[in-house]
């Protein structure tokens, strides 16, 4: 493609641009722009970089705290874990690649966030992922889980990091575009942490890693439309991962950092060369120089454009120690990776791209991220729905036929299947797998541990933005207090349809306003995150998605809680307050058939409360299992400690107050269950009472069923047979929906 290419309109639609903001283009620049300036425009102004209609309401999350390194702004964030060491994580989604070529576009994805890591300075110790598919009956859910799960495990096994934990839930309204976000988390010396903005002039520009190819040119502006007919034909998009080449590039770059070599570092992820290049040069306040003809390619005849907006994996951008140089080449050619250098820091602020000779881009380096546009969206906030009364809602079916029921639908079953794909103990490390609250790592040699969680309810989110949002962190709080560990940031990445929608953005603004009053009362910062946005196929948008990823720390990995049964004869404590809440719950929609009704209300001064409550009798050795409750209620937490332990329990009546199928399976917040040695019970339940804790003892473990008063019995092995059949039933073709 020449770069005397007429622009004409058509062009400027083509590259994702309106005309309004191409007008902007040539009032910053003084004229049209060549073909190559256009697509770096393209690059830099669209949603997935710019995060144009997003960052106006994205300043309003706390970003700050004593233990907080680094927020949001550079590749990753960074927290300090005390001993000198600190925390390296984010999550980013790869939702358009993946419903394209799932294998690939999971697998990129993974590789994407685990150099997010990797340049700051972190070896990564664990990867999570939070994954929303289509209905079970659509005709591609099935094609896409498959892909997918073997593209993360496909990526994180070959590499070398464990994939420790995640979440899967399917709907119809992913039916056309599902989601896959990917976390990772690394640890670093925290007095060594590597940035992104270059210093000093005439320092060498290098290129690292693998060769430059055509695969992911226009990724960045695809992931910021919509799908329509067409998205079948946009597979040559879609990048291709080479795990193996990506740990020989982490292990390189870890040895250049050690031995002093770097000034500053960039991942090529979203937009390659444009947005890494232009970055590093806008945050040191630098121009940037670049000669196209030094970048390794492996094709032939590749065009500045092409090279400016290929996505291709495994890449690096690194400004270096001059003197440092053949120091740096000599550790790249050792781990077999390409090693150019590509360019230099001017004093300049001008990004100019060079090749075979001629000046193919001249661009106001800082202007050219700066002045992107930024919306101020209409949003519209739709009225809160009403409360559903338990009693207006009848029980189709017995207490028991209820839990079976649920204990094997696409949400709630076992997700064996998915984790089991996945190598969750590499490394040595891992101290709490996948299926539980939370995954617990240790750190290096101990005695620290740190947990991670990812969360959402997205029918909450769209119910009621506002309070699913709280909902959302309030989970990922709950999860990660519930194995013993102290809640200290987050990650998010926040998933919609269409801004230009007034309903959507009003999702967006809701859930985003909702995470922020949950993380100041939870003192749970924001410290990174990625906002992806135009989630519609044929105008039919996801439900809102805002994932949540939650580090907490252990000070001691070995004190950490599981939700399995320990002992028989040990008293089942339900902690929080039960109203018996069913709107928008799993028992509604699942065995009621009903989407409707407000989602419980989130109490986060309770949350706060109950949680630090639950955390020190972990710490103090007071409770031998304790269980956060999500989705499904009391009873559903309940089945998943005893299918744990492969033990029963026997359960009280539910209270007169609340009716029995709103009690069990009823989702008000704030609420975990715990079990309890005989010695200690008097104990934890007079601490209870001083600190004015509601709590209530609703029965014992033992036996080899579960069962309720006045209920027959549902024993333990027929539960775990229920919950593990559904999924990999579902897999093998053999049914197609719970």
């Amino acid at each position: 493609m020449p770069n005397t290419v007429k622009i004409t309109p058509e062009l400027v639609a083509e590259h994702g641009l309106k005309p309004d903001e191409y007008e902007r283009i040539l009032k910053l620049i003084g004229r049209e722009p060549t073909l190559t300036e256009l697509g770096i425009f393209s690059a830099m102004w669209n949603e997935h970089c710019s995060y144009k209609s997003s960052k106006v309401h994205l300043r309003g999350l706390p970003t700050k705290a004593p233990w907080v390194i680094q927020g949001p702004g550079e590749n990753a964030g960074v927290i300090d874990i005390g001993d000198g060491l600190a925390c390296v994580f984010k999550m980013e989604s790869h939702n358009h690649p993946s419903y394209i070529e799932p294998y690939q576009g999971a697998a990129t994805g993974v590789g994407g966030i685990l150099r997010d890591v990797f340049t700051m300075g972190a070896r990564p110790i664990a990867c999570l992922n939070a994954l929303s598919f289509g209905a079970p009956s659509h005709p591609k859910t099935r094609h896409l889980v498959s892909g997918v799960v073997a593209g993360i495990g496909g990526y994180g096994n070959s590499f070398g990091v464990p994939t420790v934990g995640g979440s899967v839930r399917f709907h119809s309204r992913y039916d056309g575009n599902c989601l896959v976000n990917a976390m990772a988390v690394g640890i670093a010396r925290a007095d060594q942490i590597f940035y992104a903005a270059a210093s000093g002039v005439g320092m060498p520009i290098v290129y690292l890693g693998s060769k430059t190819g055509r695969d992911g040119i226009h990724g960045a502006t695809m992931a910021s439309a919509e799908f329509g007919a067409d998205a079948e034909e946009k597979r040559p998009t879609v990048q291709v991962g080479d795990p193996f080449s990506e740990k020989l590039l982490l292990e390189a770059c870890l040895e250049i950092m050690a031995k002093g070599c770097v000034i500053a570092i960039q991942d090529m992820g979203a937009a390659g060369l444009t947005s890494s290049a232009t970055e590093m040069g806008a945050k040191g306040d630098l121009g940037v120089t670049l000669d196209l003809d030094k970048v390794p390619c492996r094709e032939e005849g590749m065009t500045a454009y092409e090279m400016m907006l290929s996505e291709s994996q495994e890449r690096m951008l690194m400004v270096l120690k001059p003197e440092k140089e053949q120091e740096a080449e000599a550790i790249f050619r050792k781990w077999g990776l390409d090693f150019a250098v590509v360019g230099e820091t001017t004093p300049t602020k001008r990004f100019v791209v060079k090749h075979q000779g001629e000046v193919m881009a001249d661009l106001p380096i800082i202007e050219l991220g700066t002045e992107a546009p930024e919306y101020k969206r209409p949003f519209v906030s739709l009225a809160k729905l009403e409360e559903i009364e338990a009693d207006t809602v009848q029980a189709p079916v017995d207490t028991i036929e209820a839990l079976e029921k649920l204990i094997a639908s696409p949400d709630l079953c076992s997700k064996r299947w998915v984790w089991e794909q996945y190598d969750h103990v590499i490394g040595g490390n891992t101290v709490q797998r996948p299926g539980g609250d939370a995954a617990v790592v240790r750190v290096e040699d101990g005695p620290k541990g740190l947990a991670f969680s990812t969360d959402v309810t997205p029918r909450y989110c769209e119910a009621d933005p506002f309070e699913g949002g709280k909902q959302a962190v309030a989970e990922c709080w709950r999860n990660l207090t519930a194995v013993g560990a102290k809640p200290l940031a987050i990650t998010d990445n926040l998933n919609f349809g269409n801004p230009e929608k007034p309903e959507i953005m009003g999702q967006f603004v809701g859930c985003v306003r909702g995470i922020a009053e949950a993380c100041k009362a939870l003192d749970f910062p924001v410290v990174s995150g990625n906002v992806s946005l135009y989630n519609e196929t044929h105008g039919r948008a996801i439900l809102p998605t805002p994932s949540i990823g939650g580090v907490g720390l252990l000070e001691d990995f070995t004190k950490s809680a599981t939700l399995a049964f320990k002992c028989e004869g040990e008293a089942i404590l339900l902690i929080g307050e039960t109203t018996g809440w069913l709107g928008q719950s799993m028992y509604l929609r699942e065995i009621c058939g009903r989407e409707e009704g407000a989602p419980p209300p989130v109490d986060l001064t309770e949350e706060k409360e109950n949680g630090d409550f639950v955390r020190a009798l972990i710490l103090d050795g007071m409770v031998s299992a304790a269980h956060d409750l999500s989705d499904g209620g009391l009873l559903i937490a309940v089945a998943e400690m005893a299918m744990a332990a492969n033990m029963g329990a026997v359960l009280s009546a539910a209270p007169n107050d609340v009716p029995a199928h709103a009690h069990w399976f009823g989702e008000d917040q704030a609420r975990y269950v715990v079990t309890v040695p005989k010695d200690k019970v008097e104990t934890v339940i007079e601490r209870a009472r001083a600190s004015s804790m509601l709590v209530s003892r609703i029965g014992v473990t033992g036996g080899e069923a579960l069962v309720l008063e006045g209920e027959r019995p549902l024993p333990v092995a027929d539960l775990r047979q229920q919950s593990e059949h559904w999924l990999p039933a579902y897999m093998a073709g053999e049914v197609y929906d719970a």
